[in-house]
């Protein structure tokens, strides 16, 4: 079948976008993606991963217009108008929308062409939306309104053929708001390819950088809802037992400014690495190089019905995890046994769960041998896919 998928960003970038190609591609199916540039020169095709990849140029006012995407039409005029050339280039029998902000524009745009449509939700837009920083502003919260897109959410979940989420307890919650068929919503997790912990090369010089420390690391965006400040604030008293502790973050976010006061502010600039982003091929290096991976949410309900990809990389190449108790992260270390909770926000219960693990080299070495088997054996993408796969058989 000759499925296409629908982003609304630049490609490659998106592990989840490739984790469900690739999946798809390996049980004979053709992918074709609908992505974006904002770039006015780019390829405007190529094959990635296995992907035909279909680009096209967005402007950065148009960029920003997404944000209003349910408010003004103009973004869902604009985007899809370029999705219809894709569908009539690529002749696509099926179409697949990663994510809510462009689910009104490929609506629009298959008003002409009649193909079924599943709509890939990887996160609770609407919910989350709520924490976004323009969102709160004075012109955001005039113009951009959550309840909104919560009801967009919920329309296009009826008019989709299938939907897609994270997590079981993301089908729950769905399913306890919209009047849609349990059978129509599939569940397919933001968990890794064998290639990721099977096929990659160790960095000796990050390896030789951290030799020496008990390493705890962060991967991914850090924003505030992210957690880092709660681990930045436990740091104090962590050090006065583990004199070699070092906190390095792999990636970033418009908080890091903050988080740098926050650093400078307890006088731990020593014991904090800010390594920024690093190329998802770096990862495996900085996994290896850590004692623990950590994943501190806030509680809301966006992070109470998801998964990070962070957890499933950590687990991965059997790194133990220290996660703050959102329910997702609480099912999961409480179903595999792959590390320790801590209340979330709470720098002292996270200090003294550290000290659990740090103490205790056995345990963290169970945990070790926890991860390896729950990823192998349960949680990678060919087991995760299944239900995927059978949407397009």
């Amino acid at each position: 079948m000759k499925i296409g998928m629908i982003l609304d960003a630049i490609y490659p970038t998106d592990p989840r976008v490739t984790n469900e190609a690739n999946a798809l591609i390996k049980s004979g199916n053709e992918i074709f993606l609908f992505c974006l540039s904002y770039k006015k020169n780019f390829k405007k095709r190529e094959i990635v991963n296995g992907i035909n990849v279909f680009r096209f140029y967005c402007s950065w006012l148009t960029y920003k217009l997404s944000a209003l995407a349910y408010t003004f039409p103009l973004y869902k005029w604009i985007m899809s108008k370029k999705i219809k050339r894709f569908i009539k280039e690529s002749n696509v029998e099926v179409l697949h929308i990663h994510d809510l902000q462009i689910a009104s524009s490929v609506f629009d745009a298959n008003s002409f062409f009649n193909l079924n449509v599943t709509l890939d939700l990887h996160e609770n837009r609407p919910e989350i939306m709520k924490s976004y920083k323009h969102v709160n502003s004075f012109i955001g919260k005039i113009f951009i309104s959550p309840f909104k897109w919560k009801l967009a959410e919920e329309k296009y979940c009826k008019m989709s053929k299938s939907v897609v989420v994270v997590t079981d307890l993301a089908k729950k919650e769905l399913l306890n708001r919209i009047k849609i068929s349990k059978e129509k919503v599939i569940v397919f997790s933001n968990s890794v390819s064998k290639s990721f912990y099977s096929d990659f090369k160790l960095n000796n010089q990050i390896i030789e950088k951290y030799s020496n420390s008990f390493v705890l690391l962060y991967l991914g965006n850090t924003s505030k809802r992210r957690g880092l400040e709660t681990v930045l604030k436990s740091i104090p008293e962590i050090v006065k037992s583990i004199s070699n502790f070092k906190l390095v973050i792999v990636g970033s976010s418009s908080f890091d400014k903050e988080l740098i006061k926050t650093v400078k502010k307890h006088n731990i600039s020593r014991f904090v690495d800010f390594e920024g982003w690093k190329s998802e091929d770096l990862f495996p290096s900085y996994i290896k190089a850590a004692e623990l991976g950590i994943s501190p949410l806030h509680s809301n309900l966006h992070h109470d019905t998801t998964y990070a990809n962070k957890l499933f990389q950590y687990m991965s190449l059997g790194c133990p995890v220290l996660c703050s108790d959102v329910k997702a992260q609480k099912a999961l270390l409480e179903t595999y046994n792959v590390g320790l909770l801590f209340k979330a926000e709470d720098s002292s219960d996270l200090t003294e769960k550290l000290f659990k693990l740090y103490l205790n080299s056995g345990l963290r070495n169970k945990m070790s041998e926890n991860c390896i088997n729950a990823i192998q054996n349960h949680l990678n993408n060919d087991i995760v896919s299944k239900d995927l796969v059978k949407c397009y058989e």
